[in-house]
């Protein structure tokens, strides 16, 4: 399955997993899917899309299912310039690789990046892209060296994938996939059409062959956002702008510290908002004393709450 050199073509259009479920993250993506909620004013996905095409992407692809009408507004407000953006609808979620076989015509004949929509990372997805081009072959992983789900093993020259969870019995894992990998068209003829599937089958089905390839990227930072503990934590240690947007409306008496708050949000005078975030339009009363609270329902909050989603 390795590509002629000469056939090779630059990856200029990516896929933005966007149809997961967001279950560890409830009750927040009880409003939002889970790629659209904020992190420090900007939606997940929007970055998302912000990093592939600082790496030469031009033309993105994103699969919806949960809240899927929540995604209009993406649309109108991605920013500039304006992308070349299509929607993929699944009333019936279709899992990593039935997503991705679901948009195969629109992936036509030319390599694709695969981004999952609910990470945050500042990883040189050039880099990847490079590697993925050179080795030939079929799909090539993004991985990172330190991490919980230290799942993938490689092999001795560190570029190619030999085990997965050691389901093909080979070695226990040493480095964390990412969620962000290349893949050329040919891949897709191993997976079934019209069905719910994992990606992770036929990653085996590769690695079995040594076909499936991997570039190792420590540099930058990686978040996998998958619980409030990780999002509050996520607006404590990045410097990605104001923490306090300039849309916002903290008056005077109220009492902000280490938190964010965002455009069009209230902080009444009196409020006490402590190592918390308040999403886009929420409103935090008098005498409201929050300390590590998400304001994300849009209800206005009042009263004393710790630890709790509002």
């Amino acid at each position: 399955m390795r590509a002629n050199p000469r056939q090779r073509r630059h990856v200029i259009q990516a896929f933005i997993l966007g149809a997961g479920l967001g279950t560890r993250l409830r009750p927040l993506t009880e409003r939002l899917p889970k790629p659209l909620v904020p992190l420090f004013h900007q939606s997940l996905a929007e970055r998302a899309m912000a990093a592939c095409a600082q790496a030469g992407v031009s033309r993105f692809a994103i699969n919806t299912h949960h809240l899927p009408e929540a995604w209009n507004d993406f649309a109108t407000h991605i920013g500039s310039p304006p992308r070349d953006l299509t929607f993929f609808h699944e009333p019936i979620l279709l899992e990593t690789g039935g997503g991705l076989k679901n948009i195969a015509t629109w992936i036509g004949g030319m390599p694709l990046l695969v981004h999952n929509g609910d990470i945050f990372s500042t990883l040189p997805l050039e880099k990847l892209i490079a590697a993925h081009e050179a080795s030939g072959l079929p799909v090539t992983l993004a991985l990172r060296s330190q991490g919980e789900a230290k799942h993938i093993a490689l092999d001795d020259s560190m570029t190619q994938v030999t085990d997965i969870r050691r389901l093909l019995g080979h070695a226990d894992g040493s480095h964390v996939f990412t969620g962000i990998y290349c893949v050329n068209p040919s891949f897709l003829d191993l997976l079934p059409a019209a069905q719910k599937v994992s990606i992770i089958p036929a990653f085996l089905e590769l690695a079995r062959n040594a076909q499936l390839g991997a570039v190792v990227l420590d540099e930058g930072v990686w978040l996998d956002l998958g619980d409030r503990d990780s999002y509050l934590q996520a607006h404590r240690e990045l410097d990605l702008g104001p923490a306090i947007h300039p849309l916002a409306d903290v008056q005077i008496g109220a009492i902000v510290e280490n938190s964010v708050i965002g455009p069009g949000a209230v902080i009444a005078s009196g409020a006490i908002v402590r190592n918390s975030v308040v999403w886009p339009g929420g409103r935090v009363l008098s005498p409201a004393n929050l300390d590590r609270c998400i304001v994300c329902s849009g209800n206005p909050v009042t009263g004393s709450h710790q630890n709790a989603d509002l």
